[in-house]
């Protein structure tokens, strides 16, 4: 047995290779940037090919770099920045268009006529998602609508759709030359056009998107030997394709939230919870998402509510960029550690609306109960309880929807370098956080899926052995001072709404 998995991390800025071993620590890796492609105000796109070639690029330059060759990994696993959208010709490779990221709101007006047409709850019911253009579909009808010649290509056989990981492993497959166009649940789970119950393609939702089922991709299980890399390709020889997972499912796999009732949170530019449902499809009434968790060849799938907070670590940047208070993301932490609490004031960071649990456009940002008192030391401790405090809400919207309540907080992502934010989000919350040994958590959990296909790794519960503490954070709050600190939140949250006529273009 080879001794190494890899992972390919495809994010929405960079793409990583990064070679782990058994004990699920990083050996090697490489990562470069692509280009962020900004057409018009509200449209994101990336270049495919681009994509494509960077991905042939850092694979190739971990191996030669760490002396390793694709005999000496066992498996290789994707995850991927997901709902970015994919069109290309299967007879060339070529790509119809550039990708529309999941970023990019072209969609919006194909999104509130769904919306108005009575659409949304039978979208709801058989995606766990609302219409919104986050996701996939919406941008798939835009590109057979508008780019000349795709519907036609379609009828044709010279057009597919896949999202960033269908695309990759196309590429690893073969490509033109016999690629594999499949997808995983976690992926299609964010589409608008997979029924979680039955983990396939609905035509009833495909007849609403307009979209024909031939130019979806099969959905197989997230953990299962898909298929294998041609010599040709970056590896330079045969190496399994064991593991395809969304990002944000990959890090759930990374931090072993493997039952139900784990949960972890991402912290980055927003960030992202996850709370595992186990079997249960639990239909949230308070503002989240139901997703597909993973699933694992043979097995039933598990499934998840998922937050979205449009902004957390962006926060800390805007102290930077715009108010100049502090001259990097670490002083964040020096600057707010001068004073015992935020006296009073709270920040509510709703540069452009606040996502889960409250979806609401109109929302702005918010600096509220100011004095004289008040110095830039409370304002950067107040920015910090804010990332806390939208974790709170969230983690109060899981429990309303499932009756689980949280008893730890695994985290991840950069954030979690500051040590007073994450003690702060042990306080707000009543419950321990929880940082890995292993920051990688994303790619870790690729490689993780990957190598369980292939039998690296036996089990689960393996994979769980491997976890390793990093750095906890106990709560030290009193119960009234959580409890109150929370009302003050739920005040100055109130105060941000209604300040934008989300109907004025």
């Amino acid at each position: 047995m080879p001794d190494f998995v890899g992972a390919i991390d495809q994010g929405t800025t960079s793409t990583r290779f990064i070679v782990f071993d058994h004990d699920g620590l990083e050996v090697a890796r490489h990562q470069l940037e692509h280009t962020q492609i900004l057409p018009r105000s509200g449209w994101v796109e990336h270049d495919p090919t681009e994509i494509w070639e960077r991905t042939r690029a850092v694979v190739e330059t971990t191996l030669r770099t760490a002396g390793l060759a694709a005999s000496d990994l066992a498996a290789v696993g994707i995850t991927n920045q997901r709902e970015t959208t994919v069109v290309w010709d299967p007879t060339t490779g070529r790509p119809v268009t550039n990708a529309i990221v999941w970023q990019d709101t072209r969609t919006d007006r194909i999104c509130a006529a769904l919306q108005n047409s009575g659409a949304a709850q039978l979208i709801r019911d058989r995606t766990g998602v609302p219409p919104a253009t986050y996701f996939s579909a919406a941008k798939v009808q835009w590109i057979l609508d508008n780019v000349n010649g795709v519907r036609h290509a379609v009828a044709t056989g010279h057009a597919v759709f896949g999202t960033i990981d269908s695309w990759l492993l196309w590429n690893l497959t073969g490509g033109a030359d016999g690629g594999l166009h499949v997808t995983d649940p976690t992926n299609a789970s964010r589409t608008m056009l997979m029924n979680l119950e039955t983990l396939e393609w609905d035509a009833e939702l495909l007849a609403l998107f307009d979209i024909p089922h031939d130019v979806l991709p099969a959905i197989k299980a997230s953990s299962q030997v898909f298929g294998y890399s041609r010599p040709a390709g970056p590896f330079g020889g045969e190496v399994a394709i064991g593991g395809v997972l969304g990002d944000q499912q990959a890090a759930m796999a990374g931090q072993a939230c493997f039952s139900a009732g784990e949960a972890k949170n991402t912290y980055g530019t927003g960030s992202f919870l996850l709370l595992n449902t186990g079997s249960d499809i639990v239909r949230s009434k308070h503002g989240l998402l139901t997703t597909v968790c993973h699933q694992f060849a043979g097995q039933s799938a598990q499934y998840a509510l998922e937050g979205s907070i449009a902004v957390t670590g962006a926060a800390v940047q805007w102290l930077r960029d715009q108010l100049g208070i502090i001259s990097g993301a670490a002083q964040s932490e020096a600057l707010a550690a001068q004073v015992d609490d935020s006296a009073g004031i709270y920040f509510v960071p709703a540069f452009s609306g606040l996502f889960a649990p409250y979806w609401r456009s109109d929302a702005r940002g918010a600096i509220v109960g100011l004095s004289r008192y008040h110095t830039n030391a409370h304002l950067a401790r107040a920015t910090l309880e804010a990332i806390c405090y939208q974790t709170r809400d969230v983690v109060e919207a899981m429990r309303d929807d499932t009756g689980i309540a949280l008893r730890e907080l695994r985290v991840d992502g950069g954030v979690t370098a500051n040590a007073l934010c994450m003690q702060l989000q042990a306080d707000i919350l009543g419950v321990p956080v929880s940082k890995p040994m292993v920051a990688e958590t994303t790619a870790l959990g690729a490689a993780y899926t990957a190598g369980l296909a292939t039998g690296f790794w036996s089990t689960a519960a393996e994979l769980r052995a491997n976890w390793k503490q990093g750095r906890k954070w106990l709560p030290s709050w009193p119960e009234d001072r959580r409890e109150n600190g929370y009302a003050g939140w739920k005040k100055a949250v109130a105060r941000s709404l209604d300040w934008v006529d989300v109907g004025a273009r």
